[in-house]
């Protein structure tokens, strides 16, 4: 039983480490020029702060392009550069402030070619 009671201690433990650390990404890149991506509207250009999770090289239709999830604390967006392979500097870890116009593909936001600015 005592098993029980330590998992479930360390689940909560791990659980509310997480909600800690999104509420820290929201408190992190909010701005007065950036919009948080949970309340981006779609087909409107914005400006998003956020840490890139992942980045991978994923072709699309044949063309080589470079996609990352962007993520601010309160919501994900993949973006998308069509036509690259690579970005430096654009790396997971990194923070970042992109903008362009958000659309969706299967319900996920997505940002096709924003501008974008490394961040410290």
């Amino acid at each position: 039983m005592a098993e029980k009671s330590r998992l479930r201690q360390a689940l909560s433990k791990w659980a509310d480490s997480g909600e800690a650390h999104q509420r820290d990404l929201r408190e992190s890149y909010a701005t007065a020029e950036a919009v948080a991506i949970v309340d981006a509207p779609e087909r409107e250009h914005v400006v998003v702060n956020g840490v890139l999770r992942t980045v991978t090289l994923r072709p699309r239709g044949g063309v080589p392009a470079l996609e990352a999830e962007l993520d601010d604390g309160s919501g994900v967006i993949t973006v998308v550069w069509l036509g690259r392979r690579r970005i430096t500097g654009v790396d997971p870890g990194r923070s970042m402030t992109v903008a362009g116009c958000i659309g969706r593909q299967g319900g996920v936001p997505l940002m096709f070619n924003p501008r974008y600015e490394l961040r410290p």
